[in-house]
């Protein structure tokens, strides 16, 4: 080899050992790109409904005059057209909570051997709390079965025709319920509910003179508005 050649390689190679060294010192190069954080969808746990609702009671009455049972007495109590609230809690996605609030009023006459008498007319007020198990998995139809407690307080009862005195005591019952919301988006949808109330507070009229027990037992039809917040 040429002496000339000889020493033009070995100077490359001596100019290209601090270069290599300089090159094997540097950090690797990193991606700094952080990942974009993953998009979650909130949950919230609440839920309100608006509801037109109709109140259909199914009346018998025990009724007695002096201690007296009044053979084939009853009466006929009118159904109601009303609007409803209700608010709803979730604890589970399946598990919920949920608060009927509303009043009806009602007027109550006699049938029967009553027939033709007008014993009087009363508010209810029945707030509701029903234990509910809402099924998923069926997309924006989203069904419910319910079971619950009730009190219902009665007021401004006033009497009518010839009696003086009407009332009616505050009282338990006891409700079931089934229903189903169709979601038409993430927040708002409608709902169809039917519960059943057994209800049977103690009546007195004229003081005393006229008392038994009504039962009411009222089926509560309702459709309205859902909203999921």
């Amino acid at each position: 080899m040429p002496r000339s050649l000889s020493l033009a390689l070995l100077a490359a190679t001596m100019l290209s050992a601090p270069l290599a060294a300089t090159a094997a010192d540097l950090p690797a190069r990193q991606n700094t790109t952080a990942p974009a954080p993953a998009i979650v969808d909130s949950w919230s746990p609440w839920m309100i409904r608006g509801r037109a609702l109709v109140v259909h009671p199914q009346p018998d009455a025990t009724l007695n005059a002096g201690g007296v049972r009044i053979q084939g007495g009853n009466v006929d109590i009118s159904t109601s057209v009303v609007p409803e609230l209700d608010i709803t809690y979730f604890f589970t996605p399946n598990l919920a909570a949920e608060l009927i609030l509303g009043v009806t009023p009602h007027r109550v006459k006699g049938t029967g051997a009553l027939e033709g008498t007008r014993i009087g007319d009363a508010w209810l007020l029945p707030p509701t709390v029903m234990l509910q198990y809402h099924f998923t998995g069926l997309g924006n139809v989203k069904p419910y079965l319910g079971a619950g407690v009730n009190y219902t307080v009665f007021f401004n009862e006033e009497a009518k025709g010839s009696f003086t005195k009407f009332d009616l005591d505050n009282t338990f019952g006891f409700a079931l319920q089934a229903g189903v919301d169709i979601m038409l988006d993430k927040h708002w949808g409608i709902n169809f509910d039917v519960k059943k109330i057994f209800l049977e507070p103690k009546v007195s009229v004229n003081n005393g003179a006229v008392r038994g027990k009504v039962k009411i037992d009222p089926w509560l039809i309702g459709t309205g508005v859902t909203y999921r917040f």
